[in-house]
């Protein structure tokens, strides 16, 4: 009887070890996909591509044992060489082939040019080919960084004392109401994919404090603009025993600082890579949304239309405005009209009309929604009342405040806005990496 102890120990080298220079001269053993062949004659040089980058390994006629025509783009291959420093080599070393072994090979030519710096093709071609084309270098570099913001989320709030949940999708009534929701026949009974984890993290804080997840949450919304996604990743958070919903958008700032700071450390590369210049954020200036309003109707001579709300116009000019104002790439615009916010949102005791909440801009655009939840059972069960909305519906949300809840509040991060923003991409499709949206459900 055979037995399973742990991780396989296996010759094979990563680039990683390859850096720390300790092979130079020595055989090595990798492996890979074969992501470009340079033929020269009696010297072809084969890229590997790895998860950590590309390998450039040098084929020579006699040396190598193999016929360099059995070889072709995308067949995984696993390669001996001696590893020898060259300064022109992506990493600044390369592999002096010895022998390849076939691993897999491709059925057929691929459709795209994955191994161009740039593929040159429509966003509608990479994204009916996403399984090829995220085989790109820069593609895939952009769902790195995208790793190190989910990291840095974790990372940070576990150092702040949160405690990570996991919440269900499946749900009998969205937090949000209205009628954006994807509705599901859920063995007889009506259901619902969940549009936010509000209700949960807001009874798990009645039992950790501070918790946070980083989840698929669903939007029925028929927009098809550059910015809307019916299924997107959302970073939450909701946290008790706070002040005021200031201390909700200090703990995002202190987020955001952190990781900045990660993907500078860890992600350098692929900042490169794209060209990403990280913004600054030794603060984050806040503003009033009906005084937002103003500022840009102002400066920019634009009539204010909507009162309630801020038009994706009017987000696109605060972000300009605290942008040449105060040289800030953030801004939380705070207070929102309460008919424009969910029925838990608290209300400012200084005027009903406006909510202790806020929307974190970013370049313009809303990447966050957040604010003070109301902690009080009488006083939801007013504000239910008065929107005409019936306890018995959400009796079980309803149960935590009846049998006490402190003072809270919390937020929900768009991942992939907040990745579009930070790479100046123009579509939030980029930084999907299989989008939902009104028209796409593969693949």
């Amino acid at each position: 009887m055979e037995f399973l102890s742990g991780v396989k120990k296996k010759d094979i080298i990563g680039i990683s070890e390859l850096l720390s220079g300790d092979y130079v001269g020595k055989t090595v053993k990798l492996n890979g996909a074969v992501h470009n062949i340079r033929d020269m004659g009696e010297v072809a040089f084969v890229i590997l591509r790895k998860a950590e980058g590309l390998v450039q390994c040098v084929y020579e006629e006699g040396k190598t044992d193999f016929d360099l025509k059995d070889l072709s783009e995308e067949s995984t291959v696993e390669v001996t060489g001696v590893a020898a420093a060259e300064e022109r080599a992506p990493h600044g070393f390369e592999i002096r082939l010895r022998s390849i072994r076939i691993l897999s090979k491709p059925a057929e030519i691929l459709p795209l040019a994955i191994n161009k710096w740039k593929m040159n093709t429509s966003l509608e071609t990479r994204l009916a080919l996403r399984p090829i084309a995220l085989r790109n270098v820069r593609e895939r570099a952009k769902f790195k960084i995208q790793e190190g913001i989910v990291r840095g989320f974790r990372e940070f709030l576990f150092e702040e004392g949160f405690t990570e949940i996991r919440t269900p999708k499946i749900v009998s009534r969205g937090a949000e109401g209205g009628a954006n929701v994807f509705r599901l026949n859920y063995f007889n009974k009506k259901a619902e994919l969940g549009q936010s984890p509000q209700f949960y993290k807001q009874t798990m804080v009645g039992v950790y404090d501070r918790v946070f997840e980083a989840a698929p949450v669903f939007r029925a919304e028929k927009h098809n603009t550059t910015r809307h996604l019916n299924e997107y990743i959302s970073l939450d958070f909701e946290m008790g025993y706070i002040d005021g919903f200031e201390d909700v958008m200090a703990m995002e700032t202190g987020f955001l600082q952190y990781t900045m700071e990660l993907l500078k450390r860890d992600y350098q590369k692929e900042l490169e890579m794209l060209e990403v210049k990280l913004p600054v954020i030794d603060r984050i200036p806040q503003v009033r949304f009906d005084r937002a309003k103003e500022l840009v109707s102002e400066k920019y001579d634009r009539k204010i239309r909507n009162p309630f709300d801020l038009e994706p116009e009017e987000e696109v000019l605060i972000g300009r405005y605290f942008k040449e104002e105060y040289d800030s790439d953030f801004v939380f615009v705070t207070h929102y009209p309460s008919k424009k916010r969910p029925f838990y949102a608290m209300d400012d005791p200084e005027d009903a009309r406006f909510t202790l909440s806020f929307d974190l801009l970013y370049k313009g655009l809303e990447v966050t929604t957040g604010g003070q939840r109301i902690h009080e059972y009488s006083m939801i069960l007013e504000k239910m009342e008065k929107r005409g909305m019936n306890p018995e519906d959400i009796k079980d949300y309803l149960m935590i405040f009846k049998y006490g809840m402190p003072p809270h509040g919390g937020l929900g991060i768009g991942l992939e806005r907040l990745t579009m923003r930070l790479l100046d991409e123009q579509n939030v499709r980029e930084t999907a990496l299989f989008p939902r949206d009104v028209t796409r459900l593969e693949p």
